[in-house]
């Protein structure tokens, strides 16, 4: 049973910088006498991102003050931006938000009881029965992993119509008394962004469309890997969310991204030869080269990623959705080609979802 993709939409903050401003700012706020400003640069230029896009303005974080008021303000354009992506991606799907049966949402960079899929069907009208499913704490793997939970969903509703809202501010968790390489690369590397996915069943009457910006998601795996908790996620303290992101992340690609993608497609009948397009999460430069290596794969392959990491940074969970919309709507697959989607996060873990563009031999 598949599940047919109608809309993926990205959105950001209407706050856009250079590299070069975010890193000036990060290096003269008075909480950074400690910081090298020269390694600062180097880890910054090395993390191939050129410009991104901020939740405030550069000059509003200095004056946050504790975690409470960087979650307060999480809450608020988090709200906000969860909405846009959401109502647009529903308005590319010819849908209103009264047709949602289902929405998952997720975040990992901010709290929020009720959850921000709560506060957005009380601002947009989604109905008041909608099967609502919060994702917290998956990091940058929750943008595939949400829309394997999206198929899942459907299956037992395959008339329905669901939902994914991934809302990331990873500016508002910067930790600026941390001196720490990872919290430097972080700085560098992380940007703030929403997107939203419409699908539906099989059964629904827009599941039939032969359009190849309309894949189907046909089949998902999840994976745990053993010891390797303290590879990437949160040390949560007074100050907020401090990074925990383990120089091995690229080894831990290499060791297990390939095998598992070989052992998921054999599942299916295909191997590495039948995928046509990727849908890669750009966890940074390091991580996208252990991947190809991994996938045993050119730079080209992995295009759309790589471009996406140049011009909006990392967005957590977001991030693989701007990818999956940049791919979409400007290399649209060739019908009856798979793609595959893959993220990695927290865990450490990673998601392959299986996709397929409609059309071609069947």
């Amino acid at each position: 049973m598949s599940t047919r993709v109608l809309s993926v939409r990205g959105t950001l903050p209407e706050h856009r910088h250079r590299q070069e401003e975010i890193t000036e700012f990060l290096t003269t706020v008075p909480a950074a006498g400690a910081v090298d400003r020269g390694l600062v640069e180097r880890l910054h230029r090395n993390v191939c991102v050129e410009t991104r896009h901020t939740a405030l303005p550069l000059e509003e974080y200095a004056r946050l003050g504790d975690f409470g008021r960087a979650n307060d303000a999480f809450i608020r354009a988090g709200t906000e931006l969860g909405c846009r992506a959401v109502v647009e991606a529903l308005k590319d799907a010819g849908l209103a938000p009264a047709d949602v049966d289902c929405v998952v949402s997720c975040t990992v960079t901010g709290l929020a009881v009720p959850s921000l899929e709560a506060r957005v069907a009380a601002e947009i009208g989604l109905r008041p029965d909608v099967v609502r499913l919060p994702l917290v704490g998956l990091g940058c793997v929750a943008g595939a992993a949400g829309l394997a939970r999206l198929h899942d969903l459907l299956r037992g509703r395959p008339d329905g119509v669901a939902v994914l809202m991934s809302v990331e501010l990873c500016s508002l968790t910067l930790q600026r008394d941390d001196a720490s390489v990872a919290n430097l690369v972080a700085a560098g590397l992380f940007g703030d962004g929403a997107a939203a996915v419409v699908a539906v069943g099989p059964e629904h009457p827009l599941a039939h469309s032969e359009d190849p910006a309309q894949p189907l998601v046909l089949a998902s795996r999840s994976r745990l890997y053993p010891d390797s908790e303290r590879a990437m996620g949160w040390d949560v303290g007074p100050g907020g969310f401090r990074i925990v992101l383990d120089a091995a992340v690229p080894d831990l690609v290499r060791r297990h991204i390939g095998g598992d993608v070989r052992d998921f497609l054999a599942d299916h009948g295909l191997g590495a030869g039948d995928i046509g397009w990727y849908v890669a999460h750009p966890g940074g430069p390091k991580v996208l080269h252990a991947l190809q290596d991994a996938l045993g794969v050119g730079r080209d392959a992995l295009g759309v990623t790589w471009e996406s990491l140049r011009r909006i940074g990392n967005l957590s969970s977001a991030s693989v959705l701007h990818v999956m919309a940049d791919t979409l709507a400007g290399h649209p697959p060739r019908p009856g080609s798979y793609g595959l989607m893959l993220a990695m996060g927290p865990g450490f873990c990673s998601e392959l979802v299986l996709l397929r563009a409609p059309g071609g031999a069947e």
